[in-house]
């Protein structure tokens, strides 16, 4: 009873907390604090140009947004800037324009140049639109002074899929003390309903060295889908035949050294993509070819469990929003890791065309067809994966269907059929059921989610299923907090999933609170408990975190530190490799082990010329001690020159020997223009005794054409003479095109 008293109270207070909350808001009216703000977009006969520049006609004919206000460092405050937008459409497409003034426009921050790069660092324009006007999923629109395009579809209110890409046009320019930006969104790049005349619709600004952040609608510090106004009077809205073509070609040559041998290709593919109705897509993929997919970040692995690596292929990114379940992999905790928080999901696209090294296995064809039909939301995928090593060839089916219910939440079902990486059959079969509401009085937003998985796998009889359930208020100021609960049987099989561990009993709480500061130099303060247990389901724990928060500071330069404390218990019940070299292996012995670790880091705002974090972690290590520094540094010579050092080290002593990891990073981008880009990537890490370089020309004249030269170069040292030798290249060139109809 003693060992269990810090989590049983953490999760006390955290269920407490909640249940404070849930009373507070069954007593109160769900209708907003704010009236919803609406604009009329008006429709022009001839479109602007984008060219950053507000002389045009269209733009006189538009209604102005002015009303701004602070969502930080203030709450519903007056902007220290202005800001005025615009917006028109014609037949093809809707155009947004803007005008951010700014007393200081040297200070414009804008390090992102490339294409894609999220701008957490920049000044930055931000439209979300939401075509369906359910207040549940949108699409996200980012640029800056440099004119950089990046795009996310949300998958739920309070998460986006920051890979997903489509096509659109900007242009920016500085005028005197403001700086224009105008956006053209195609309407043949969006799915919607052609009898809806009206739209969710929102704006954010950010000014960067302020921490300032300001929005045209928000609620409880934040703006979504379902946080947003309205634009009206959409109609006559022309999506065309609804035809994509992008053929693509590459040449690849790949040679390994160690075996001597090479081995070159010439293949051409096709992604194809049409509009079944305005709201519903198919796609259709032949000889899909990933040749110029990112490399992964390496990881160095210190548990007994696997780790996750998230998708990077455009295919699979498409419409992904479709087919998230539950709520797993998102609103976890910091005693969580990130593999924990994606255990048991029934479908997890890096199973599909990869094997289980992670190379390329080749798929064949696959279709797709997905979207939505009123409060329907529908999502099937069929794949003809090829035969690899002893797998044969295989068909693979993933289809979800969920239905909008209530103002926010969403219930559904999810099968999956197919088993990429064995010639075993398999089968997954799951519910959910989703509730959300962000408009409650007081600044509250509650989430639950529940749902039930089941898998069918011969030879696995029984104990094959995978459940879970959860509450929170993940608010943004004040008290926030959340309690789940999931259980993964010890035959729970998803082929097309992912599972980090089975036969277990996670439970998760955590609690704390936001405080924003008034005139001062400090934006906001935060402290709170995070906690997660995980018992085998026979009995007995298996692992435990308690992760107080202590305190974290946030500047209003957007600068951070952040002290921690954190305590551990693992019950090990058979030996497992820590550290594996080719002279040696560290294993970790079964017993019962307690540790704890404290921490601090220090985090400089990104817009400098230089910033970087440290974090600095010391403390005991299974039944030794451990001491952990990892660190970065960028250099934004320009926006045409970024480069940043990533290191990560390990210093652990153990009775049963000592050893260190080191896992560095070298990351270099140079800008030749907004179209063109070169960039690299190294890594190294002691434990493979591998380099990894990865260096890759991108060409992009323009939205949906693209060209690419990539070579991956591998050195290693096996028997750490420290003498690397080359073990293995992969050179491709690709280009590829979009045709649109």
């Amino acid at each position: 009873m003693h060992r269990r008293a810090p989590l049983a109270l953490a999760i006390s207070i955290a269920v407490s907390a909640l249940a404070q909350i849930t009373a507070s808001a069954q007593e109160v009216s769900t209708t907003p604090v704010i009236a919803q703000k609406q604009i009329r977009a008006v429709r022009v006969d001839t479109p602007p140009v984008i060219d950053g520049r507000l002389d045009d006609a269209a733009w006189q004919q538009s209604n102005v947004i002015t009303d701004f206000h602070q969502i930080r460092p203030g709450n519903q405050t007056e902007p220290s800037e202005r800001t005025e937008v615009y917006i028109v459409y014609d037949d093809d497409a809707m155009y947004i324009a803007a005008r951010m003034y700014d007393s200081e426009p040297d200070l414009i921050a804008a390090p992102v140049i490339r294409h894609g790069q999220g701008m957490g660092s920049d000044d930055r324009l931000v439209v979300i639109l939401d075509p369906f006007n359910t207040r549940r999923t949108g699409y996200r629109f980012e640029t800056n002074l440099n004119a950089a395009r990046h795009e996310a579809l949300y998958t739920s209110v309070n998460s986006f899929q920051i890979e997903w890409n489509t096509i659109w046009d900007t242009a920016t320019s500085v005028d005197g003390n403001s700086w224009i930006a105008e956006l053209e969104i195609p309407f043949k790049s969006m799915s919607f309903d052609p009898n809806l005349d009206t739209w969710g619709f929102n704006f954010g600004r950010g000014i960067r060295r302020r921490g300032e952040e300001m929005a045209w609608v928000s609620y409880n510090r934040t703006y979504n889908p379902s946080i947003s106004g309205l634009v009206t009077g959409l109609e006559g809205m022309d999506q065309g035949v609804g035809l994509d073509l992008v053929p693509s070609f590459s040449m690849n040559r790949n040679k390994n050294f160690i075996l001597g041998t090479s081995d070159s290709n010439m293949d051409p593919s096709l992604d194809a993509f049409y509009r079944l109705t305005p709201s519903m897509n198919a796609a259709l993929t032949i000889n899909t070819d990933f040749s110029a997919t990112e490399v992964d970040n390496r990881q160095v692995n210190l548990t007994r469990f696997n780790l996750f690596f998230p998708e990077k292929r455009d295919f699979f990114l498409n419409d992904s929003d479709l087919f998230q379940f539950g709520s797993i992999g998102g609103n976890g905790n910091s005693a969580e890791s990130g593999a924990s928080r994606q255990n048991a999901r029934p479908y997890f696209s890096r199973k599909l065309g990869l094997s289980r090294t992670g190379a390329p296995v080749d798929i064949d064809y696959g279709g797709r067809i997905s979207g939505r039909v009123g409060r329907w939301n529908i999502g099937t995928l069929a794949i003809r994966q090829d035969e690899f090593n002893t797998v044969d060839a295989s068909n693979l089916f993933i289809g979800r269907l969920s239905a909008n219910v209530l103002e926010e939440s969403a219930v559904g079902f999810i099968m999956t059929d197919g088993n990429p990486g064995s010639n075993l059959d398999n089968s997954v079969y799951g519910v959910d059921f989703r509730y959300l509401n962000t408009r409650l009085e007081g600044g509250q937003t509650i989430e639950a989610d529940a749902w039930y998985q089941v898998s069918d796998t011969p030879g696995l009889n029984g104990d094959d299923a995978a459940f879970g359930l959860g509450l929170r208020s993940p608010n943004n100021t004040g008290l926030r907090g959340g309690v789940g609960y999931k259980e993964v049987q010890r035959n729970f099989n998803p082929a097309m999933g992912y599972v980090n561990r089975s036969n277990i009993r996670d439970y998760t709480a955590d609690v704390g609170f936001t405080h924003f500061f008034r005139d001062s130099f400090l934006q906001t303060a935060y402290f709170g408990i995070d906690a997660q247990r995980i018992n085998v389901i026979s009995g007995g724990l298996q692992s435990q975190v308690l992760a107080f928060r202590l305190l974290e500071m946030d500047t209003n330069t957007r600068d951070r530190i952040s002290f921690g404390y954190q305590t551990n218990k693992e019950v090990v019940v058979a030996p497992f490799a820590v550290y594996s070299a080719p002279d040696r292996r560290v294993l970790i012995q079964p017993g019962n082990y307690a540790f704890n670790e404290k921490s601090v880091s220090f985090n400089t705002a990104g817009q400098r010329e230089f910033s970087g974090r440290l974090s600095l972690v010391n403390g005991d290590f299974y039944n030794g001690t451990r001491n952990n520094i990892n660190g970065s540094l960028s250099w934004t010579q320009s926006r045409n020159f970024v480069m940043s050092v990533n290191y990560d080290w390990n210093d652990i002593e153990l009775p049963q020997g000592d050893f260190i990891t080191r896992l560095t990073s070298l990351s270099t981008q140079v800008a030749f223009s907004s179209t063109l880009y070169w960039v690299s990537l190294v890594q190294y890490d002691n434990l493979s005794e591998e380099v990894g370089i990865n260096t890759r020309i991108q060409w992009i004249p323009r939205a949906g054409q693209e060209g690419f030269i990539v070579l991956n170069y591998n050195l290693e040292d096996k028997d750490k003479d420290n003498s690397f030798h080359s073990a293995s290249s992969d050179l491709s060139v690709k280009f590829k095109y979009t045709f649109r109809f």
